[in-house]
């Protein structure tokens, strides 16, 4: 019995455009990792970004098992490449889930791990250096309490003019943990809607490797026959 070329070929074309979204999602990641500008209090306080590069790197290898278990019609390849969309299927379903459920206690453990820095003029020079970046890049001021987190009040405090909600010259009123939770919350906005779009894109490999295996095992045991 010959394979159908039509799903064979399919099978190829998907896994080529999933090598080709894991390229996307590596470059984006990394380019959104290095526009923070090396500022250690956001990359550590938002580990999001750091998960789609491990999703772009994973997805690349997957899609270059699959092109090949495809085209060569190898039943090894295509049999590893349907149980690691499996496994990769339910992480993502377990993680969304945990995600949604633990999402309350993420931020409190982010206030937490936050107030062990204080007070802030205790705190190394380049740990103030990271807070003045992000003081002026958030519009925010201190880490839980405001200003009052801070002996002195350092520059990047200050409102300036293009800032609407307070006036010029005055000190930003709204902690960095707040500003740091809302960058969270977007960045897992964003995780989890690439996540969605994976786990269907994941369906659909699967179900496509299923039947390119299941026409090649009855190729195989015709010839063998």
């Amino acid at each position: 019995m010959a394979v159908n070329k039509c799903v064979k070929y399919l099978l190829f074309i998907f896994n080529l455009l999933f090598w080709i979204s894991g390229c996307i999602i590596l470059g984006v990641s990394i380019y959104l990792k290095v526009s923070k500008d090396g500022n250690k209090l956001t990359n550590d306080s938002i580990p999001g970004v750091n998960l789609l590069i491990a999703i772009g790197v994973i997805i690349m290898v997957l899609g270059f098992l699959g092109c090949c278990g495809a085209i060569k019609e190898n039943r090894c390849l295509l049999m590893l490449f349907f149980v690691s969309l499996l496994i990769i299927f339910i992480l993502l379903v377990a993680a969304g889930i945990l995600g949604a459920v633990a999402q309350d206690k993420v931020k409190e453990a982010l206030k937490d791990s936050l107030k062990e820095k204080l007070p802030l003029k205790d705190q190394p020079e380049d740990f103030k250096n990271d807070m003045d970046s992000m003081q002026s890049e958030l519009q925010c001021c201190g880490l839980i309490d405001g200003p009052s987190d801070w002996d002195t009040v350092p520059a990047s405090c200050k409102c300036n003019a293009t800032v609407t909600d307070c006036i010029p010259g005055t000190n930003y009123n709204t902690p960095c943990s707040t500003k740091i939770i809302e960058l969270m919350e977007k960045s897992m906005k964003i995780v989890l809607g690439i996540a969605f779009a994976i786990a269907a894109l994941l369906i659909f490999g699967m179900v496509f490797s299923m039947m390119l295996y299941c026409q090649v095992s009855r190729k195989d045991g015709a010839t063998t026959a």
